[in-house]
């Protein structure tokens, strides 16, 4: 099992996550951040410190979200790994919370 990043990280990115993993399994974009599954332990430390609560586990995964677990797959092995929290986008409050974000996703 997995965890998976979701639609309201998108132009959040808030990256309080990326600081309690101890596998350094996210991966950053330019406006969202991405779980690589093959190497997320299933630690469950990074879904309570999302600010924006857009991390899920994979058996919790509501099922109008289920393509973010294979586009998270498909995007850490594209993107480089982050390992140390960074500030957020000035407009991350402005964006945290508005439905259907995936077209705003930079890849």
């Amino acid at each position: 099992m997995t965890y998976v990043v979701t639609d309201n990280c998108i132009k959040c990115k808030y990256t309080d996550c990326v600081e309690v993993c101890p596998v350094d399994c996210f991966h950053e974009g330019p406006n969202f951040l991405a779980i690589d599954p093959d190497e997320c332990i299933d630690c469950t430390l990074c879904e309570p410190e999302c600010p924006a609560e857009a991390i899920y586990s994979e058996d919790d995964l509501p099922s109008e979200m289920a393509h973010f677990l294979d586009l998270n797959a498909e995007l850490a092995q594209k993107w480089p790994v982050i390992t140390e929290m960074k500030e957020s986008p000035a407009d991350a409050e402005q964006w945290d919370g508005v439905p259907n974000k995936l077209e705003h996703l930079e890849r």
